[in-house]
């Protein structure tokens, strides 16, 4: 094939993809940045923050499920040049996250205090009233958070990376600032870290709204209040937003059940591998940045016909992250030890978590690209129940049954967590590479 021909010069492509890593890096960055204000509080408010943000995760990941519904569709009309069709499902994304998540954010506001005892089960009474605390305040940024994935997918299935970006740019400085400010001006300690959080996301959620009621956008959305279901297009986003739903929370739960087993070997335990959970979160933005550019390069190629192209671009997408994830690992093992040292951690807490990270950052380049760049492929494709699938049951017959046997009978601690992920990473990348290959992921997204 011509490269004159292709749909995406290489140009295009880093103008579509540098945004987006730039984005996750930085919220990722940013997360290190709470981390390491909330972890000078003490052991037991980082322990508590890191608890919550496990559940907070699963919230996270199942909102940006939604919005990725949301992605396949536009993208797929916008590929076809149906602007009107995308604008109606956009509507609809809106919708949809809106109605879902203010129900969430009440149902976890009831039973708060009870979903902490319940996954968390008797942990220390210092870390149980610091994950008190932080869960309230983050609870209700929830439809901040749901209507910013929401307006940022939207944004990008029409290829524009770069406002979603600058949006994170001012909203992670808001949140980092507002935790110096109350933290360390204020004293507020794990409230005041709840408080800049919740702040920062509700802002990026009023201004990507705000936005994109703009004329000089091709997909825009005016008169939210006027928006009524449309139960066609409401299925069609979740046909593709709960299949990876699923496969996004059934990853959470697993991490949830794999923190469990972790909250047993005590607050320094879990205090390392918080921050190692941070600093993997850290070095794999730049390929998940890579996979979520996947999905809307994929979806415009299949919208115009191109599934050749749509082809092309996976196999050269899986390449670049072979290549930003090495990068990306290298870059945080370098920066690891000066990070833990400004973190205050304590000296058993660091070197565990450092010893994790060094065997992080030689499994992960070689394993990660094909577990994780494939499937945004094939979710653009419309091949949500295989990845879903294979996803939830490498997790949990893999990860959480071989981290919970290390752990809790082998008696190898932490790093048993990592073992199984691991192993994890190998099983799924290579049952991925042989879908893909077999050409079964491309289906029908829409008529």
């Amino acid at each position: 094939m011509n490269d004159n021909n292709h749909m995406f010069s290489n140009r295009k492509l880093f103008l579509l993809l540098i945004p987006i890593i730039a984005e996750q890096f930085l919220n990722s960055l940013m997360g290190m940045a709470d981390s390491m204000m909330v972890s000078n509080v003490g052991a037991a408010a980082l322990s508590g923050v890191s608890l919550v943000d496990s559940i907070n995760n699963l919230v996270v990941q199942a909102f940006n499920a939604m919005a990725t519904g949301g992605v396949i569709i536009c993208s797929t009309y916008f590929g076809q040049k149906d602007i009107k069709r995308a604008n109606e499902s956009a509507r609809q994304v809106i919708l949809v996250s809106t109605f879902i998540s203010v129900f969430l954010m009440v149902i976890c506001l009831i039973f708060r205090n009870s979903l902490l005892s319940f996954i968390f089960g008797s942990i220390e009474a210092d870390v149980m009233h610091a994950a008190s605390i932080y869960f309230l305040l983050t609870i209700i940024s929830y439809p901040g958070i749901a209507l910013a994935a929401a307006g940022s997918a939207i944004f990008r299935a029409q290829s524009n990376t770069k406002l979603p970006m600058n949006v994170a740019i001012v909203s992670n400085i808001l949140n980092i600032a507002g935790n110096a400010l109350l933290i360390y001006g204020f004293g507020m300690g794990v409230y005041g870290a709840a408080l800049a959080t919740m702040t920062s996301r509700i802002f990026s959620a009023v201004v990507l709204l705000t936005m994109i009621r703009k004329d000089k956008y091709e997909i825009n959305i005016r008169e939210y209040h006027k928006i009524r279901p449309d139960f066609g297009k409401i299925r069609r986003i979740l046909a593709m937003g709960i299949p990876n739903g699923i496969e996004n929370s059934m990853f959470q739960f697993g991490k949830l059940a794999i923190q469990s087993s972790v909250s047993l070997l005590g607050t320094a335990a879990i205090a390392a591998q918080s921050m190692a959970n941070i600093f993997e979160n850290v070095n794999g933005v730049a390929g998940i940045g890579v996979g979520i550019g996947l999905m809307t390069i994929v979806g415009q190629c299949l919208g115009a016909g191109r599934k050749d192209e749509a082809i092309y671009y996976t196999k050269k997408m899986i390449g670049w992250g072979y290549v930003a994830i090495l990068v990306s690992c290298l870059f945080t093992y370098a920066i690891a030890r000066p990070v833990v040292f400004l973190a205050g951690m304590e000296k058993e807490s660091a070197e565990l978590c450092i010893y994790m990270l060094g065997w992080i950052t030689i499994a992960k380049p070689l394993l990660w690209s094909p577990s994780f760049v494939t499937p945004y492929a094939m979710r653009a494709a419309g091949d949500v129940k295989f990845s879903m699938i294979v996803a939830t049951l490498t997790m949990w017959l893999c990860r959480v049954t071989l981290a919970t046997y290390l752990i809790r009978v082998a008696g190898m601690g932490a790093m048993g967590v990592w073992i199984g992920m691991f192993a994890d990473w190998g099983i799924r990348g290579i049952i991925y590479t042989i879908r893909f290959k077999r050409g079964k992921w491309i289906h029908k997204v829409i008529e």
